[in-house]
């Protein structure tokens, strides 16, 4: 009955959470409470929007990670600092995009020179601070100038076989084995170019690439011969084979003295190993005969760049001579 506090259930027990409590208003209130505007669906999760947004970001960072690892193995822009190599590559034609030079340089006929070039051809000329053009440079060898060069586009090894085909005399390709000194590749490159060779073969891994200081090295040769890529040195060195090319590798125990090598009328493929490893083991047992260059007593081995030069002239002076 009404008012009979004394029937079960009709007084609530202390402890329960039925009924209203005190402090419970403010929750109703806030319900009521308007959320303010709706997220854009891109931000909503769950929403596919939210998930497409999400899938692009991703591949936003895949990209940024990708440059930033070109640009740490050297295949972004580089520069090439000095007053003769930058004139050098100018003059051999490289695909410069900016020339820096400092304010408080001294100019000379070089640096006129390349001003000169630069202006005619539209390409723009920077004045910077010597401070700014240190902080670009790292080591302060730039003699007040500094040419940028965009990233090298290497050649396929097989258009580089094509390229030697079509040149008039027999074909001849330097390949670089453990040569990781970007120096000594440049070196190389420019001796080729010397000596008519047709390109330089180079591993896509363990090996110098063609940065700021191998085009320095090379003082602009590398405009003029193709440097290629190979994915696996052996397999594309048997691809030459079969292409009627003759491998021949340098090391200091090769069984032919350079002296008693002839074998110059047919397409050559010279590959040049380390000073310190030599050729790998591989590659060694794939060269058609192992030359070695006679020296005195007093010196164990040649830089594979003066060895590859060596080389290169004696092919260069017999075919010539024939």
């Amino acid at each position: 009955m009404p008012g009979n506090s004394s029937r079960r259930g009709a007084v609530r027990k202390s402890g329960t959470k039925k009924g209203a409590v005190k402090g419970t208003g403010g929750k109703r209130r806030r319900g009521l409470e308007g959320r303010g505007a709706t997220p854009p669906a891109e931000m909503r999760v769950g929403h596919p929007a939210a998930r497409r947004a999400a899938v692009q970001a991703k591949a936003r960072q895949g990209r940024a990670g990708a440059q930033a690892a070109r640009r740490r193995a050297g295949e972004g822009p580089e520069l090439v600092l000095g007053r003769n190599p930058v004139v050098e590559c100018l003059r051999a034609g490289v695909p410069a995009t900016a020339l820096y030079v400092a304010v408080e340089s001294d100019p000379d006929e070089r640096v006129t020179e390349a001003v000169q070039y630069v202006a005619n051809k539209g390409i723009p000329l920077l004045e910077v601070p010597k401070q700014d053009l240190d902080r670009m440079t790292t080591n302060g060898m730039h003699q007040g100038i500094a040419l940028q060069v965009p990233a090298y586009e290497y050649m396929h090894a097989d258009d580089l076989m094509r390229a030697a085909h079509e040149s008039p005399d027999p074909g001849l390709v330097v390949v670089l084995d453990n040569i990781t000194d970007p120096r000594n590749l440049g070196a190389v490159i420019r001796s080729t170019a010397a000596f008519g060779g047709d390109g330089v073969l180079i591993p896509e891994r363990r090996s110098a690439s063609v940065t700021a200081v191998a085009w320095r090295t090379s003082a602009g040769a590398a405009a003029r011969i193709p440097v290629a890529r190979a994915t696996n040195l052996t397999r594309t060195l048997k691809h030459f084979q079969e292409n009627g090319y003759f491998v021949v590798g340098l090391d200091t125990e090769g069984a032919v003295p350079l002296d008693e090598f002839t074998s110059v009328d047919v397409p050559l493929v010279i590959v040049v190993g380390s000073e310190g490893k030599g050729l790998s083991r591989l590659v060694r047992e794939t060269c058609d005969v192992i030359v070695s260059v006679p020296m005195a007593d007093v010196v164990e081995s040649l830089n594979a760049s003066v060895a590859a030069g060596v080389v290169l002239a004696d092919i260069a002076r017999q075919r010539r001579q024939r």
